[in-house]
């Protein structure tokens, strides 16, 4: 018997699932704020560490971030804290959504969707690593390309980034890159629940690359570098779902 016949199930009312799920959420609201807490601990040091790929392309130079804003330096960690700290909380979400989501399912639904809630962070940091290390130092080079050095009747050219603008694109890229490398995780659910099949996505594949193409040209910053350096992996992961739809086909069929 499984747990979603069991009579404890059956019994539960909606009055107690909804109680359940207020409980899951408070669990996953004193994660977020637990993770914020010690974010805003290390802020400094998370600073350093997403500023330092624009320290190193420009490590000839005496480059600088600014703020202009009395209070836009305090609010930039805080929205800093704030986002890493619901990065560190995923974990805890996503067990807490398992915890209230598994008792109704039944027991081949909780086999079949448990590595896809594993694989679901995994290739966030995939992305995110993309995002960090191939991406920031390309993108960034691109950018300072533009500055123009001092000479004889030409005013210089030269960047002076505030510090919340340059944290907020380097956030917005890398939840971009750990939120796209989630395709090969949908598709292959997907695949999973009958919605989609391997032979559908290769007959799509032409569409697929226009719409890659058009969702990192949005997501990304509007240089070809950044759009080509999300575009490429996308390419590579939605084959890597028609191989991964292959799979789960045959294991539906053994």
């Amino acid at each position: 018997m499984t747990v979603r016949d069991s009579p404890d199930f059956q019994k539960q009312t909606l009055l107690e699932h909804f109680t359940e799920l207020r409980q899951r959420l408070i669990y996953s609201f004193i994660a977020i704020i637990a993770g914020f807490i010690v974010s805003y601990a290390f802020a400094p040091q998370i600073y350093e560490f997403l500023v330092r790929p624009l320290a190193e392309v420009s490590a000839d130079e005496h480059r600088r971030l600014i703020y202009t804003g009395l209070t836009e330096a305090f609010v930039t960690y805080i929205k800093l804290a704030l986002w890493m700290g619901c990065l560190l909380a995923f974990p805890i979400i996503a067990a807490q959504a398992w915890i209230f989501a598994a008792p109704g399912l039944y027991d081949n639904e909780r086999k079949a969707f448990l590595p896809f809630l594993i694989a679901t962070p995994v290739f966030f940091l995939l992305g995110a690593a993309m995002a960090y290390y191939v991406v920031f130092p390309l993108a960034w080079q691109f950018f300072l390309s533009f500055e123009i050095p001092a000479s004889a009747g030409v005013l210089p050219i030269q960047l002076e980034a505030r510090v919340s603008e340059y944290l907020s694109l380097s956030m917005t890229i890398i939840f971009a890159f750990g939120l796209a490398f989630q395709l090969p995780v949908v598709l292959v659910l997907l695949a999973r629940a009958g919605v989609l099949s391997a032979t559908k996505l290769s007959s799509f594949r032409r569409y697929a690359i226009v719409l890659i193409f058009t969702a990192a040209a949005i997501l990304t910053p509007p240089d070809l570098i950044s759009m080509v350096s999300l575009a490429l992996p996308l390419m590579l992961l939605y084959e890597l779902s028609i191989f991964g739809a292959k799979w789960v086909e045959k294991k539906k069929i053994n």
